[in-house]
């Protein structure tokens, strides 16, 4: 009994899954339209060091102007500027005595910022379109990102005079010096790798607010510290996305026509003739013969222009119809499916079909040209109820 019950569940869900895989017509396709965008963010950095969590916090923000390619591919050129800061914990200040011992200080944290900008250029994913397919009404996209470009810094005063100061207090019996062989002052030019991810949430068609995270990564000298490694900088960014121009288009597909079945009816008529005299040699009747037209169905598959091997005999025998019959000819006409690309790209696709059995009849088997009529309908004609039956080219010969 417990069979039968879970036997009897698995068939009521086969039929719900086969029910909701059916098509439903009329349906609405979204086609991505490639536009600009323009992105005003702001923030806050956190620039890794030693010294406390909070002491390394600094504002940030980000200008970009973008262009998205296609639902998954896109580049943003960026600016991401404002200020970085460093330091170090427990500096020992200590004071020489006239009796030449040594008065040790306080430890103190030395802390120093700096101004910087850093333009540079990312390319962009969207994972949501990846994965989950083209949709403009989706609420939430989620993206990554990667680039590169150049941090501009300047305004690096607080880090030489910490470099000062700490050069001066080195010599004193005692002192440990923080290392700052790295101290640079003026303007400086280096260049940082970035990596990052992103979060959409669409408010209309032409606004969306984001959040950011990214990380950078440049060379050891950036914070002045000599330390062996490479210095990074951490931005968490807030803003909003402004789409320039149209994301999208729609079109509607309807419902495939069955095509109708034409039943000719053949009627069949009698003629009595009187039977010939003996004397009268009896005379051979030319029965003129009525020839049908030759047609073959020649497949492609989906955004295919290349005949298959299959459909190559297809073509073969349209070939040897028009050498059995020298005058005749053949009309061979295009189609693409509706389910597939867009009007133009189908408009073209189909026309490329028609040509390529053109070509094979003039190539392979000698067929004139003057004997071959190309011609292409693109979707706007469906010949047949399936979609994967509508990737064709029809050759008619009579």
């Amino acid at each position: 009994m417990k069979i039968k019950k879970i036997f009897m569940s698995c068939l009521l869900l086969a039929g719900v899954l086969s029910a909701s895989a059916q098509e439903q017509y009329p349906k609405t396709v979204y086609d991505h339209n490639p536009y600009w965008y323009i992105q005003l963010q702001g923030g806050a950095q956190y620039t890794l060091g030693e010294i406390d969590f909070k002491d390394l916090i600094s504002p940030n923000v980000q200008v970009a102007i973008g262009r998205q390619f296609s639902p998954v591919f896109g580049i943003r050129l960026q600016a991401n500027a404002w200020q970085s800061k460093a330091g170090w914990n427990g500096y020992t200040f200590v004071t020489k005595n006239a009796d030449g011992s040594i008065t040790e200080g306080s430890r103190v944290d030395t802390k120093w910022k700096w101004n910087y900008v850093a333009p540079g250029l990312d390319l962009t994913f969207n994972l949501s379109n990846l994965f989950c397919g083209f949709n403009p009404n989706r609420i939430f996209n989620f993206s990554v990102f990667a680039g590169g470009g150049v941090n501009i810094g300047w305004k690096n005063d607080d880090a030489v005079a910490a470099a000062n100061n700490a050069q001066a207090n080195a010599s004193k019996i005692g002192m440990q010096y923080e290392n700052m062989e790295y101290v640079w002052s003026g303007t400086k030019v280096r260049g940082f790798g970035r990596a990052g991810i992103a979060a959409d949430f669409k408010v209309s068609d032409a606004v969306s607010l984001g959040l950011e995270v990214n990380a950078n990564t440049l060379s050891d000298h950036y914070n002045s510290k000599k330390a062996g490694n490479w210095d990074w900088y951490f931005n968490a960014l807030a803003g909003v996305k402004i789409n320039l121009g149209k994301t999208y288009s729609t079109r509607t597909i309807e419902a495939p026509k069955v095509p109708e079945k034409v039943v000719e009816k053949v009627i069949e008529r009698v003629v009595e003739k009187p039977c010939p005299q003996p004397t009268v040699a009896p005379t051979r009747a030319v029965a003129q013969k009525k020839e049908d037209k030759f047609r073959r169905d020649v497949f492609f598959m989906i955004n295919g222009t290349q005949i298959s091997k299959k459909e190559q005999e297809k073509v073969k025998e349209v070939a040897d119809y028009m050498k059995a019959n020298p005058n005749s000819t053949v009309e061979v006409t295009g189609y693409a499916d509706r389910g597939t690309g867009n009007p133009k790209i189908n408009s073209s696709l189909s026309q490329r079909r028609a040509q390529a059995v053109s070509n094979m009849l003039q190539r392979n088997y000698g067929i004139k040209k003057d004997r071959i009529k190309v011609d292409f309908k693109g979707d706007t004609i469906q010949p047949f109820a399936k979609d994967v039956e509508n990737r064709v080219a029809i050759c008619i010969a009579e």
